[in-house]
């Protein structure tokens, strides 16, 4: 028995007074027979089911689709309904996920369709509403001391001063990490041993908070696992007539922590202490340790040169659209079964030049991102020698 796809349908509940209707997520299964149910007798009577085939009751599935409800010889009879190229369901994903994503507009109507179709299989890559953050599952990141007990206080710091206006941004910042099962807050009666305060920053009138771990950093045995040079990564991807770049969604949030290291890396506010349950920004190795994780999970992909991870930017390279689509559905596989996610909003499919790292980067060329030189290039050229 194993499940061959998932099916939102919704169920039309018949009733003298008012029809009840509730959307139901079907799982189809292969091979599966069901000699015994449970099912009350009110519940029955209330929305008008009937399991004996009477001609005048029904349930109504999907798009005016009915079919009536009946066993026969204690096995329920199923007709699978697929959904159509432009279900509502289709419409809803191309609509809200794929509108901040960027496409080449060199591609043709039925190249983007078929792209379209192959992100909608895998859509469960991508980040939600319902499911915006992943959660890679057996790669903890530990954290090794090179002190022992007694820890030093240096270990062990106030909280920062903060103004109202971060104080409150703050706490609602410190809310979305816990309800994302980012952050818990200590309890009370716990030993806290480290403390580390918060650096808060403004950008685009949105609050940014980082630990500053720096004390903690200093006594971290420090990971030596490589990590990939920016030039060789440029020259890779300037032999590349088509580039597809992706960004993995806050990657070191994705990441769980040991249950040894969680107690290292707690942060201290205005509101009181709170526990990092995944790898946060800004500690020592985090960067080593992702990189270990992403060249284990893409291990032939990595060796084959047709894909780049560089921390959490993701590039497909390849020479022709058929191998382009290929490659990609390899990738959006291996992102499901790890159960990480990738962000739309950054995405940039298949282009023929693409700014990656600082730099324009194609198949003919590879250059510097003038508007990450455009304040010094602006600026009046000397007219005497000192």
């Amino acid at each position: 028995m194993k499940p061959l796809g998932i099916i939102d349908l919704t169920l039309i509940f018949p009733h003298p007074s008012q029809c009840v209707r509730i959307k139901v997520e079907f799982v189809v299964m292969d091979n599966c027979t069901s000699n015994h149910f449970i099912l009350g007798n009110d519940y029955l009577s209330i929305y008008g089911i009937d399991i004996s085939n009477q001609k005048d009751r029904y349930f109504t599935i999907g798009d005016n689709k009915r079919q009536n409800s009946g066993f026969l010889n204690n096995k329920k009879q199923i007709t699978v309904i697929k959904n159509e190229e432009k279900s509502p369901e289709k419409k809803l994903v191309i609509s809200k996920q794929l509108k901040e994503a960027e496409f080449n507009q060199d591609s043709t109507e039925k190249m983007k369709e078929k792209l379209i179709d192959l992100l909608f299989k895998y859509r469960n890559a991508f980040a939600t509403d319902k499911e915006p953050l992943g959660a890679i599952i057996g790669h903890e990141e530990d954290i090794f001391l090179n002190v022992e007990k007694p820890y030093q206080t240096l270990l062990r710091r106030p909280v920062y001063p903060a103004s109202p206006r971060a104080r409150e941004a703050l706490e609602v910042h410190i809310e979305e990490l816990m309800d994302l099962g980012v952050l818990r807050k200590v309890g009370h009666n716990e030993q806290v041993e480290f403390t580390t305060p918060v650096i808060i920053t403004w950008h685009n009138g949105k609050l940014r908070m980082v630990g500053e771990f720096r004390a903690l950093n200093t006594y971290t045995i420090p990971d030596r696992y490589p990590l990939r040079r920016i030039h060789e990564t440029l020259t890779q991807l300037s032999q590349a007539k088509l580039i597809t770049a992706m960004d993995s969604l806050k990657g070191f949030h994705q990441n769980f922590l040991t249950e040894n290291s969680k107690k290292l890396v707690r942060i201290i506010v205005h509101c009181g202490i709170f526990e990092y349950l995944r790898m946060p920004f800004g500690i020592k190795n985090a960067s080593s340790h992702y990189q270990r994780i992403i060249n284990t999970i893409f291990p032939e992909e990595l060796s084959e040169r047709w894909l780049i991870i560089y921390i959490y930017d993701i590039m497909i390279l390849s020479e022709t659209w058929e191998n382009h689509l290929s490659i990609l559905e390899r990738v959006l596989q291996k992102i499901i079964q790890v159960n990480m996610k990738i962000s739309l909003k950054k995405h940039h499919f298949a282009y023929s030049e693409l700014k990656a790292l600082g730099h324009v980067v194609s198949g003919l060329s590879l250059g510097i991102d003038k508007n990450k030189v455009a304040e010094v290039l602006l600026k009046p050229m000397p007219q005497k020698k000192k």
